[in-house]
């Protein structure tokens, strides 16, 4: 069998999580994104009946500090970084059903837009502490662009992979080539836009998400003013034309900062062994989107945590974590 990477909520050994060390990227929630980024470590963790979690701290002193928010069965991690966001930063996980393996793209801050110094070699650094074989691919790829069923299926958006901010020589079709060659993803369903005001070119995984094989969750349009409306639809129709099943989780709606709508997103949930933790932002569709979720994750703790300071950073709890996959 070839080498894949797996879906999701395959069993995981251990998950990388940064957690937040420059109080520039956060004004005014610089503690509240530590506390709430801690909150969802210890979810992962479960008390011991999740997988290992392995949070990134950017020195001892963060070091020191995370320990007091987070359980003691939470692994601390010290590694250079420049921000949280280890989904895009840190090496993806592929496995041939007996062989594991890492495959570390390049990244370039997003387009250009954000760069901070650690980011650039983290993927490299931290495949360096395990023992797994790891292929160095010299394009540029985050992991928040692309999601899978596990069978080769996946997931993105135009306005990410297609942006010549980050691959400006490679078309389309090279690109599925190259993500079929590296990670085992050979069926690609092409979404447009990601969510508006997204830092990052559209994510899918603020957008859209499996949650089964063939199954795909997309957002449903709350109020009048939900400024994704658009998007859900277009992106809809793409999955039916493709053949993918749709399950409807409503949207959050229109959430607002200092007047201007944010990318909340219900689809930046974190699959893990034990819970699916899922951002909540005290919008009247919270419980509705946890209760949506529920029945394609038996046997898991669907949990709902606060993650508007996370989300002032740019992000959410999937955006921070990148799971290691179980031999």
């Amino acid at each position: 069998m070839s080498f894949r990477m797996p879906a999701e909520w395959a069993p995981h050994d251990w998950v990388w999580i940064g957690f937040p060390t420059n109080p520039a990227e956060w004004p005014g929630a610089f503690d509240g994104a530590r506390r709430q980024i801690a909150d969802f470590a210890n979810a992962v963790h479960a008390d011991g009946r999740g997988e290992e979690v392995r949070l990134v701290v950017a020195d001892e002193a963060d070091a020191d500090f995370a320990r007091k928010l987070v359980h003691p069965g939470v692994t601390i991690i010290v590694q250079k970084l420049g921000d949280v966001w280890l989904r895009d930063t840190a090496p993806i996980a592929v496995s041939n059903g007996h062989v594991r393996a890492l495959v570390d793209f390049g990244f370039n801050g997003w387009g250009g837009k954000y760069q901070m110094d650690g980011d650039e070699d983290i993927g490299a650094r931290l495949a360096a502490t395990t023992d797994w074989p790891t292929d160095t691919q010299h394009w540029v790829l985050e992991g928040g662009a692309i999601d899978t069923d596990g069978s080769g299926l996946f997931v993105t958006t135009e306005q990410c992979l297609l942006n010549p901010n980050r691959n400006p020589d490679l078309d389309r079709g090279k690109i599925e080539t190259l993500l079929a060659g590296s990670l085992g993803l050979s069926d690609m369903l092409w979404l447009g836009d990601g969510l508006k005001n997204d830092h990052t070119d559209g994510h899918v995984d603020n957008l859209a998400r499996f949650v089964a094989s063939g199954v795909l969750a997309l957002p449903e349009p709350y109020g009048q003013d939900d400024p994704n409306a658009a998007i859900y639809a277009d992106a809809k129709a793409r999955a039916q034309a493709h053949g993918v099943e749709i399950a409807p989780i409503p949207s959050p709606g229109r959430i607002t900062v200092d007047g201007e709508a944010i990318p909340a997103s219900y689809m930046n949930f974190y699959i893990g062994n034990a819970a699916v933790i899922v951002p909540i932002y005290a919008s009247a569709n919270d419980q509705a989107a946890l209760d949506a979720l529920r029945p394609f994750f038996p046997g898991r703790d669907i949990v709902g945590l606060p993650s508007d300071a996370i989300l002032s950073g740019g992000g959410s709890f999937h955006c921070t974590s990148q799971q290691m996959p179980s031999a």
